[in-house]
């Protein structure tokens, strides 16, 4: 039921695995949001916003990168949109109508706090076709209340339910941090429970208004342990009966405890993020700037960006990696937690007991 790690046919396989086959845009289309979650990774909520038709041109730019992207065959692509809350945009349902009618160029998903989401609000998403709607969970009521507002945990859980109850795809996304991360399983529980498609985790990134928290992100035995409890939870959704909800291991570490491929960032290739006044990152959250898309065009910043061609560039070994067994394959774990603690997103990931540093110690 588990897959042991076979090291020769991870070698080639990670190289080409699935997150390589789209061109993924995340967009943030807005800086509002009804919610101040403590582990945000925005600065503030009231930056420079697109307007309509500021987003249409920018969408034009990505199907022209599209048809350039990975050798010149034209590529489908998939726009994951987010905010901030992105239902906050008087005119996010115009938007999405547009994305719809590019169904044969680009999927799309939505990532949502989920507390403007009633049954009305799902039936018009389930009639525009997202591949997914993702919500978050940061642990017991308690503990979620805690981080994301009091009443937002039984918000999201309505949500799910209203989402559900249309026939949509929902995911549940869990940040760890040192106050919570020890109630993963509760959440994959209560995510079976509400039928969710899938449960997911990552480490918290302590940026934007999260850099207070910097004290509250993983050490590596604290990472080990987690993974720990990750594992544990999978094999308990596996062996639930009647279960469809899956407990997925597919980020930077989780392949040491699950046997799948090594995930490795695409930050810069297969992924691009664009915030909401147009600036080009790699990823939300490492927000280096590449250029504003108002100003170049997308294209000439994604394949000229120093930063982006740095980051996709494969020979490169992570500061701190060297030697390990699995520096060719992961890619050094999360570039942006190593941008967010050292400055830099060539590191190797803080969080990984394999790193030369905790080999010294």
């Amino acid at each position: 039921m588990w897959r042991r790690l076979k090291f020769p046919w991870h070698i080639g396989a990670c190289q080409e695995g699935a997150q390589e086959r789209q061109l993924l845009l995340q967009w943030h289309i807005t800086e509002r949001c009804n919610l101040r979650c403590a582990h945000c990774y925005q600065e503030g909520y009231s930056g420079a916003e697109l307007p309509f038709n500021g987003i249409m041109n920018i969408l034009g730019q990505y199907l022209e990168l599209l048809k350039s992207w990975k050798g010149g065959s034209r590529r489908f692509g998939h726009i994951t949109v987010s905010g901030g809350e992105p239902f906050v945009r008087e005119d996010f349902f115009d938007i999405l109508e547009v994305f719809r009618s590019h169904k044969k160029d680009f999927s799309f998903s939505i990532l949502t706090n989920g507390s403007l989401i009633d049954m009305k609000i799902a039936g018009r998403l389930s009639s525009l076709g997202p591949r997914f709607v993702q919500l978050s969970l940061e642990g017991k009521e308690a503990t979620h209340d805690a981080i994301r507002g009091k009443g937002s945990y039984a918000k999201t859980v309505d949500a799910i339910r209203h989402l559900k109850k249309e026939g949509l795809r929902v995911l549940v996304s869990f940040t760890a941090h040192r106050a919570n991360y020890r109630e993963f399983g509760a959440v994959a529980a209560i995510g079976r429970g509400l039928n969710v498609d899938r449960v997911w985790a990552d480490r918290l990134i302590p940026t934007g208004a999260g850099t207070g928290m910097l004290s509250q992100a993983l050490t590596p035995v604290e990472t080990r342990e987690f993974l720990e409890i990750m594992k544990r939870s999978c094999r308990r959704s596996i062996l639930a009966p009647f279960n469809r909800t899956e407990v997925s291991m597919k980020r930077a570490l989780q392949f040491l405890f699950s046997g799948e491929r090594p995930y490795r960032c695409s930050a810069g290739d297969s992924l691009i993020t664009i915030q909401s006044n147009g600036d080009l990152v790699p990823c939300r959250r490492m927000p280096i700037v590449a250029g504003n898309l108002t100003e170049a065009a997308l294209a000439d910043l994604y394949n000229d960006s120093e930063i982006f061609k740095r980051l996709r560039d494969r020979s490169r070994v992570q500061e701190g990696c060297e030697g390990c067994l699995y520096s060719a394959l992961c890619g050094g774990g999360l570039k942006c937690l190593s941008y967010a603690v050292t400055g830099s997103p060539f590191k190797a990931d803080p969080g990984c007991w394999n790193r030369s540093q905790e080999k010294a110690v």
